[in-house]
């Protein structure tokens, strides 16, 4: 595997630690495991649940977006050196986009 360009779908999972993996795959686990004989409407809410909930990615995504404006908002109205804001933050976004993983 390229060290550098990890698989989309193994891009967090290989820059977070063996310990918060192995607690997230065994949460997932016992949740599979609660779900099994449960029946059909307890399933469709917790997969309602599901959908509603936000991932990784729409949380950074929504984070970076956020400091951004704010950098621009203040690159505008107090002092252009805050403009450096937005550009860190698309940094580290490219970053996390390419290798799964940012500061």
């Amino acid at each position: 595997m390229n060290a550098f360009l990890p698989s989309t779908d193994a891009r967090v999972q290989e820059h977070s630690s063996r310990v918060a993996n192995a607690r997230i795959r065994e949460r997932t686990l016992q949740r599979i495991r609660e779900l099994e004989q449960a029946d059909r409407s307890r399933i469709t809410a917790r997969i309602a649940e599901l959908e509603r909930e936000w991932d990784v990615e729409r949380v950074l995504e929504a984070n970076a977006a956020s400091i951004s404006l704010i950098g621009l908002g203040l690159g505008a109205t107090v002092d252009r050196r805050w403009f450096a804001l937005p550009a860190v933050v698309a940094g580290f976004l490219l970053q996390h986009a390419l290798q799964g993983w940012c500061p």
